[in-house]
């Protein structure tokens, strides 16, 4: 049986990506201060866009780590990938969303 070798990085390098994206997207638009962080996300929070209306929710990072939203990270890499302007955008209907969000506080 032989070991096929996969082109994915490994999960934390992923989850930094996804946070350095989201920590500098959307500069144009809203306040930041002397770091570089916009002013409305709390530390420990990033925001993510949902539904086809793309609506701005923020999340914990510790979500992250949560196997849940990690299925969410992973249909989004699939749908739109990591490396585009719009943000870390989740493709599900926002009531799915809020539901899982829900269960997972």
């Amino acid at each position: 049986m032989a070991i096929r070798k996969t082109n994915r990085l490994p999960q934390t390098a992923v989850l930094k990506q996804i946070l350095k994206r989201c920590s500098s997207l959307g500069k144009k638009q809203q306040d930041y201060d002397e770091q570089g962080l916009p002013l409305d996300v709390p530390k420990g929070h990033f925001a993510v866009y949902v539904g086809e209306n793309r609506t701005r929710y923020i999340v914990p990072i510790s979500f992250l780590t949560r196997p849940e939203f990690q299925t969410l990270l992973h249909q989004a890499e699939e749908e739109f990938g990591f490396d585009h302007d719009m943000g870390l955008t989740i493709p599900c209907d926002e009531d799915v969303f809020l539901s899982l969000i829900s269960t997972l506080r």
